[in-house]
């Protein structure tokens, strides 16, 4: 639980990025919303399992001196679901094509179940050190030559390879872990679904969505619709700051 008093300072935007991504997948947005004077960080997702994952975010919640609203792309859907129930900060979540989870599921079994997406037949499976003597575990990445279509189709496709260069793997456990009791239960929640999601897939996200009771806001888009359309990303955000303030 958090140290810190809800009231002792600002609100923070929290912004996560999910897998195959880092931090500056949410550029655009950030800067927008300091335009708007919104105090914001965007930390790194270290995306080695959902447990491990929503621990480090649920510190980054705990150490931010006010209350906190968490935003998550894909992945990061769970792990702000997750990390706000361990920190007492939080104060609204906001699903930007992201998973929304109930206790108990496992987002490989969540995603299994989606028509729209193309992405388990995209990943390359890869192995990493875990660390203890010659153990290693299983991450995936998105094939480079699948990933504008699977990922990013309504971005450039220069722009694509350049996300498909630098992706970040993400560990098996993130999509086989269970998911502990979600924030979305007790707090409000906003949601953006992108219509043309072939990653996460535009059904799963939206009755997901749905089910937590979030706000939702549709858009035309491929699953990284914070960046190519940063600003009704933007819009979402600053309506759920302004309902929580």
């Amino acid at each position: 639980m958090s140290q810190t008093t809800p009231n002792a300072g600002p609100l923070t935007v929290v912004l996560v990025h999910g897998a195959f991504a880092d931090a500056s997948s949410w550029n655009g947005v950030i800067e927008r919303l300091q335009a708007h004077g919104v105090q914001v960080t965007a930390p790194a997702n270290p995306l080695r399992g959902l447990s491990s994952d929503s621990a480090y975010i649920a510190s980054v919640f705990d150490q931010m001196p006010g209350p906190v609203l968490a935003v998550g792309h894909s992945y990061a859907g769970a792990v702000i679901s997750n990390a706000a129930t361990k920190a007492s900060n939080v104060v609204g979540l906001v699903y930007v094509a992201a998973f929304a989870p109930d206790e108990g599921e496992r987002l490989g079994d969540v995603e299994s179940g989606s028509r729209d997406s193309v992405l388990s037949a995209a990943l390359v499976p890869l192995r990493y050190p875990t660390g203890h003597g010659a153990e290693t575990a299983m991450e995936f990445a998105v094939n480079p030559a699948r990933f504008h279509e699977a990922f990013a189709a309504d971005l450039p496709a220069r722009q694509a390879a350049l996300m498909a260069a630098t992706q970040r793997p993400v560990a098996e456990l993130a999509f086989s872990e269970p998911n502990g009791v979600p924030a979305w239960k007790t707090l409000p929640s906003w949601a953006v679904v992108a219509t043309a999601d072939k990653a996460a897939g535009s059904d799963v996200i939206r009755s997901r969505a749905s089910r937590a009771g979030a706000t939702i806001t549709e858009v035309e888009g491929s699953h990284v619709i914070m960046l190519s359309q940063p600003q009704i990303v933007t819009d979402v955000i600053l309506a759920a700051v302004a309902a929580v303030s």
